[in-house]
């Protein structure tokens, strides 16, 4: 549990970095045009390959195919740590609820 929640952060450092490059003024890609492989997706997620496949596979993750090569944008990859997001509250797991 510790892990997600440093690679959690780690995620969200990024994203909060990106949007300073973006509002500094630098010729950075918005968040959502940013295209991640396989291999980059599963290294910061620390999970395998065959895993991120069972997420395509049940609809969890979206991703787009050119040829054999398999990419993820990084806005789908947050949003979807942001909707499996947990609070242990009083001993007992709530889902977050957004606003």
């Amino acid at each position: 549990m510790k892990e997600i929640v440093l690679m959690l952060a780690q995620v969200i450092k990024l994203i909060k970095e990106l949007m300073e490059l973006t509002k500094s003024g630098m010729n950075v890609q918005p968040l959502a045009q940013i295209w991640l492989d396989t291999q980059d997706v599963s290294t910061a997620l620390h999970i395998s390959p065959r895993t991120l496949q069972t997420l395509r596979d049940n609809g969890t993750l979206p991703y787009s195919r050119i040829k054999n090569k398999i990419y993820y944008k990084v806005s789908d990859v947050h949003a979807m740590l942001e909707s499996s997001y947990f609070r242990n509250i009083k001993g007992r797991e709530k889902r977050e609820k957004k606003i």
